[in-house]
């Protein structure tokens, strides 16, 4: 049963940490939202991470591993936008300067979304805590 209650901390833990990484990584979407390049090739791109399941059962029981881990960070094929402004100074010999493909509405989304994810593993470790000190306190 105690065993139990320390996987869940770990579980909860992993989960914190890769929404962390969400929110990281929304946040350098946002920031990079309106830069401006003159091609293709330096333009940035939107990332993600990718999450991945964790779950292994040791041949000891005590050893059970299980939560979520972030396996990379991917970029966005979603087309950049191409936008005719010959006036600025980054524009390209045809007049185009190119933006980034971060939709800044899901971007939001995506941040309050992971937050909350944040928060909700912060009160599982809080409950689980609770209860291990319940349990503690049963044989007093």
């Amino acid at each position: 049963m105690i065993m139990a209650l320390f996987n869940v901390f770990n579980i909860a833990g992993s989960a914190m940490s890769s929404q962390s990484v969400r929110l990281n990584t929304t946040a350098s979407n946002l920031a990079n939202a309106d830069s401006v390049s003159s091609s293709l090739g330096t333009t940035y791109r939107a990332r993600y991470p990718v999450f991945e399941t964790v779950l292994q059962d040791r041949l000891n029981r005590n050893n059970f591993n299980a939560g979520v881990r972030v396996s990379g960070i991917v970029e966005s094929q979603a087309p950049l936008q191409e936008v005719y402004k010959p006036e600025h100074p980054q524009a390209n010999e045809a007049g185009y300067i190119f933006m980034p493909n971060v939709n800044v509405m899901s971007e939001m989304a995506n941040m309050i979304s992971a937050s909350r994810s944040y928060q909700n593993n912060v009160e599982v470790i809080n409950t689980s805590r609770d209860m291990l000190l319940r349990t503690l306190t049963l044989g007093q």
